[in-house]
């Protein structure tokens, strides 16, 4: 005789394996190990259409690192898709703002579009602060921050509990220097957090857009951008995004034409 709620056999089997294929999808969501190798192995054999959509799954389940969108961008660029290659090595170089094949393939996708906009001239220390910043990561420049803070507070306790006045010499200088360091580090880790979260770009995706001079599709055309062009978001009405090409140029875009780096 069967017990009330007891299930039959082909509904229990049933159920155990919709379990099992739920727990499956489930570890393969939160390890994307599988999916970066299919994704390398596509790429490398030349599957670039495949290699694409295998790491668009990667990234659009919420996954970041300068290595995944590099090989992105890569892909798209086999495929002569140059605003998605650029769009992804920006991305990129936000993570890993130093690496120099990042930087190197952002250049020569850039050298594929048709717009070719000379930047405005910096002061020479605002480029250099910059260079700094972009020479590590912004977590690298957290874990020295933290590491030269933990020594400084190393060479003050030396400094106060040294006996002899040699060490006490050594940890009031060492404690002066691991201070500097530390100040340092943290100055070019919160200027890079800074830049990350603040600077707002696009790309535009649109073959060909014009700008306009206010926000009204019956306005003024000031110029004309292409696809693949890097823009600074400064204000956005509504549909219209105003934006700042890299010679100080500022117009009026469709926020569709574009897309957030």
């Amino acid at each position: 005789m069967k017990t009330v709620g007891n299930r039959p056999p082909v509904l229990r089997k049933i159920f155990v394996a919709l379990v099992l294929w739920l727990m499956a999808f489930q570890l393969f969501a939160l390890n994307p190990t599988a999916a970066l190798i299919k994704a390398n192995k596509a790429y490398n054999d030349g599957l670039y259409n495949d290699a694409t959509e295998l790491y668009r799954q990667v990234t659009d389940a919420g996954y970041r690192a300068p290595e995944l969108f590099f090989n992105l961008g890569n892909s798209y660029y086999k495929l002569n898709n140059f605003p998605n290659a650029i769009l992804w090595y920006e991305r990129a170089r936000r993570l890993d703002p130093g690496n120099e094949n990042i930087n190197f393939n952002l250049n020569v996708a850039n050298s594929k579009i048709a717009d070719k906009i000379d930047p405005l001239p910096e002061l020479f220390y605002v480029r250099w602060f910059k260079a700094i910043v972009h020479l590590y990561p912004v977590n690298l420049w957290t874990y020295q921050t933290i590491l030269f803070f933990i020594l400084t507070l190393a060479a003050v306790a030396l400094y106060l509990l040294g006996g002899r006045l040699v060490l006490r010499k050594t940890g009031f200088w060492a404690g002066l220097l691991f201070l500097t360091l530390t100040l340092f580090t943290l100055l070019f880790s919160l200027s890079g957090t800074n830049q990350v979260k603040n600077l707002h770009e696009a790309i535009v995706f649109d073959p060909t857009v014009t700008v306009k001079s206010s926000p009204d599709e019956k306005s003024i055309d000031l110029f004309v951008l292409h696809e693949g062009t890097k823009v600074r978001i400064l204000d956005q009405i509504g549909t219209w995004v105003e934006i700042r090409i890299a010679n100080g140029s500022v117009g009026w875009l469709p926020a569709e034409s574009m897309e957030k780096i």
